[in-house]
């Protein structure tokens, strides 16, 4: 198995990470240490979609360095997805982790 570093990983919900699929969607959520992120199917806990992002935001590398802000669109977090056609997992800074938290479409 195969694991990127970066992100730091909590004990009980794994490492934040945003992951983006074939079909240009893009979530975030903690995967668990033991999967392979070099798979093209993954499941991520606690995991939301960001639907749309401004250009301040600087893309998706920007979801998961800063994270979402106010004028992006991320859905409600669902207990757990599972993603098939991955084509990137990206490790998140523990600041973006926070935004995607503060769930930016209420």
């Amino acid at each position: 198995m195969t694991s990127r570093g970066g992100a730091m990983a909590s004990k009980s919900k794994g490492k934040f990470c945003v992951v983006t699929t074939e079909h240009k969607g893009v979530f975030a959520g903690y995967l668990n240490g033991a999967q392979d992120t070099d798979a093209k199917t993954i499941s991520l806990t606690e995991a939301q979609m960001c639907v749309y992002w401004t250009s301040d935001i600087g893309g998706v590398l920007g979801l998961a360095s800063s994270g979402p802000s106010k004028s992006c669109r991320v859905g409600p977090a669902v207990p757990k997805i599972t993603l098939q056609g991955v084509t990137a997992v990206i490790d998140a800074t523990k600041e973006a982790e926070t935004a995607w938290q503060r769930k930016p479409w209420n």
